[in-house]
């Protein structure tokens, strides 16, 4: 009885062990250094973002053939071994015990997260504009460096901004509030804006680049807000389809990196009003943009409203593992923060 008690806890320390492995791997089983360099530039870093892209897209890369991309995918199973198929679910678990949360700044929020932003995973937050999604993300831009339970040590963050809603000064007077230094917190937040949705697309491949030159030390991905650009390069039913795959696409890689790389990842989405809700006497005419693609792609989405004064009320929309219940928040000065009665 014992020995099996051992057992998983040596597996966890296996675990952490592999979860970077590395794509120079790939040079013990007889792929060359300059294939490894056109994966790299291509985004995929480890050996678990071989298994997260398809054949079709691998030979799509320049100066990858078929036959190279067959021996890849070979060395990639004997890397791998047993953990490339199936594992049990007492298995799985332990292999969630990597997984973080990241605090919001408020208690209450964090409860109804169930303990705050979930690492590898995509939380979607969406509203009217002025219900406080750019804030959250502000906040958690501070909230990210500081230490928290269960062993996690603090690390930086990467803001995509695609409505040129981010003011790093705003971060100044969230850092005072938790005592950190605020040249230190702005120097741990990389910043880009981004113009075109497939240049937000572009940014993704950076991203992997970056979070695989300091693996560990980034816990914390920020689109804000993710639906702006895809509203504005497609327009009409005529390129909703083709809109719906670029977006069907991002996603996937957002949803890959959150898991290769072990982080948290937070985008926002706006609202649209709904025409045909009159007629079926919802409540709220309003839905988030982005139709069934951004539905099933998050994992969990929040939906925010706004309440009197400075109040904000968050509402869990969608998770596979938190009821569906609401928490009261404030915006100050210092981010995020309870509301005072």
């Amino acid at each position: 009885m014992s020995v099996e008690q051992v057992q998983p806890a040596a597996t966890v320390h296996e675990e952490e062990d592999s979860f970077y492995q590395d794509i120079e791997l790939l040079q013990n089983h007889g792929i060359n250094v300059a294939d490894i360099k056109k994966l790299k530039t291509a985004g995929i870093c480890t050996v678990r973002g071989i298994q997260m892209v398809t054949k079709k897209k691998l030979c799509n890369i320049k100066g990858l053939s078929e036959a190279k991309v067959d021996k890849m995918k070979e060395a990639v199973l004997k890397i791998c071994g047993a953990s490339a198929g199936f594992c049990t679910a007492l298995q799985q678990s332990l292999n969630r015990r990597n997984v973080f949360r990241l605090t919001t700044g408020s208690m209450e929020l964090n409860k109804l997260l169930g303990g705050g932003l979930e690492s590898m995973a995509i939380t979607e937050v969406f509203g009217e504009f002025r219900t406080g999604k750019t804030q959250l993300a502000h906040t958690l831009c501070v909230t990210t460096q500081l230490p928290g339970e269960r062993g996690y040590t603090g690390g930086k963050v990467i803001y995509i901004d695609t409505e040129n809603t981010f003011r790093p000064d705003r971060l100044r007077p969230i850092a005072d509030r938790f005592n950190l230094d605020q040249e230190a917190v702005l120097d741990n937040v990389l910043y880009s804006r981004a113009y075109t949705s497939e240049q937000q697309m572009e940014l993704l491949d950076f991203v992997c680049a970056k979070f695989h030159e300091e693996p560990g030390i980034f816990k914390l991905l920020v689109v804000d807000s993710v639906m702006a650009l895809f509203r504005v390069d497609f327009s009409g039913r005529g390129e909703l389809a083709e809109r719906q795959q670029s977006l069907a696409q991002m996603l996937s890689k957002l949803q890959k990196i959150s898991e290769e790389y072990n982080v948290a990842v937070l985008i926002t989405n706006q609202m649209t009003s709904d025409p045909g809700a009159t007629m079926s006497f919802q409540a709220d005419p309003k839905k988030p943009i982005g139709g069934n693609i951004i539905a099933h792609a998050s994992t969990t989405r929040i939906s925010l409203r706004k309440g009197r004064g400075e109040l904000r009320i968050a509402k869990i929309y969608d998770s596979p593992d938190l009821p569906e219940s609401e928490a009261t928040f404030a915006i100050t000065g210092g981010g995020l923060d309870d509301a005072k009665d």
